[in-house]
């Protein structure tokens, strides 16, 4: 037996080592964060299990109900949904909860209540889970004003002013990627340990990609300003070599792709959905931030995805986001439309 090996293994940056480490440039924190953010890893853990065992425990197929998107709910959705829900409240740390599987948001009762308010999609990407695609969960947090009774207004607040985001990714490994502000850290689970290990530290999303990621099948439906770009991604006109198109059809698979290897990720507006398909506060918001913590940027078609201000929980906007000069290149089109 290796006992060198062993011993080796236990000087690893798990995410518990990391997140108190965090903690610990901030003299006046109380650990109230750290102990919201391990119980948002154990929801991810237990879910990574669900998943990876999903086709066995027949947890594949549908539940027999709707969601508020109008989407058929799987069981794994309403298993996650669930998970979720008792983990954030379960740690004290909470006083409102948006999923992107309830109407409504939770309230937590008050002998549970914490300042911190938590937006989440529990299952991005779920209509993937009968052909074993990546899928994933999203989440953010904002910090709430603790002098009054919270309300939804409390959480309808521009994505600038979120404290933390990340996503939880269930493919051929397990990854949460994380920022808490400044810049962004990828863990992987090590199933023989039950840890999240640091294994992307400070990870930077390169300044140009060479890969666009779309529904192309929406074309005919699309914009002047998004046609136009991804027509120069085929076809350049300056001499360089064409973009490769990559597109899963689930954000979170999508959105980390781009972040390691650069490129631009769009789900633009079109005549179909004039205000875009993806929801502001559970996924627009935590990938901006963390395409911004990364070095890239998030573009809505008319602002910077995190100045917006949205007006309800599940409100919908259109978004282009991923390496600063491709953002540039999509922002300098629709700037041109507008004259």
């Amino acid at each position: 037996m290796d006992h060198s090996a062993d011993a080796q293994r236990t000087d690893l940056m798990t995410i518990t080592r990391f997140v108190l480490n965090e903690q610990s440039k901030h003299p006046e924190s109380r650990g109230d964060f750290s102990i919201l953010l391990s119980h948002i890893v154990l929801g991810c853990k237990f879910v990574c299990s669900a998943v990876n065992k999903a086709g066995l425990a027949k947890l594949i197929g549908l539940a027999g109900e709707t969601n508020v998107q109008g989407e058929e709910q799987k069981k794994l959705d309403v298993l996650s949904n669930d998970v979720f829900i008792k983990a954030l409240i379960s740690s004290g740390r909470t006083c409102i909860l948006v999923s992107e599987e309830d109407e409504e948001a939770t309230f937590v009762e008050p002998s549970k209540r914490g300042k911190y308010c938590v937006v989440f999609d529990p299952l991005d990407g779920s209509s993937n889970i009968d052909c074993g695609v990546s899928i994933g969960t999203i989440f953010g947090i904002y910090l709430i004003k603790e002098d009054h009774e919270p309300t939804v207004e409390d959480v309808l607040q521009p994505g600038k002013n979120m404290l933390a985001a990340g996503y939880c990714m269930y493919g051929s490994s397990c990854t949460l990627v994380l920022s808490t502000g400044s810049g962004v850290n990828g863990f992987t689970l090590d199933p023989s340990l039950g840890e999240f290990i640091l294994t992307h530290p400070d990870i930077n999303i390169p300044k140009k990609g060479r890969i666009y990621s779309v529904s192309e099948g929406n074309a005919k439906n699309w914009d002047g300003p998004t046609t136009m770009y991804v027509e120069n991604c085929k076809y350049p006109k300056d001499g360089s070599s064409p973009k490769s198109l990559r597109y899963i059809g689930s954000m979170v698979a999508d959105v980390h792709r781009t972040l390691l290897y650069g490129g631009i990720f769009l789900y633009p507006a079109d005549k179909k959905s004039p205000n875009g398909k993806l929801r502001v506060l559970y996924e627009v918001f935590p990938m901006s931030f963390l395409m911004e913590q990364a070095g890239g940027q998030a573009f809505t078609g008319n602002q910077r995805a995190l100045d917006l201000v949205p007006k309800k929980l599940h409100e919908r906007s259109p978004i282009f986001l991923g390496s600063y000069e491709d953002v540039e290149e999509i922002k300098a089109l629709y700037s041109a439309d507008e004259k």
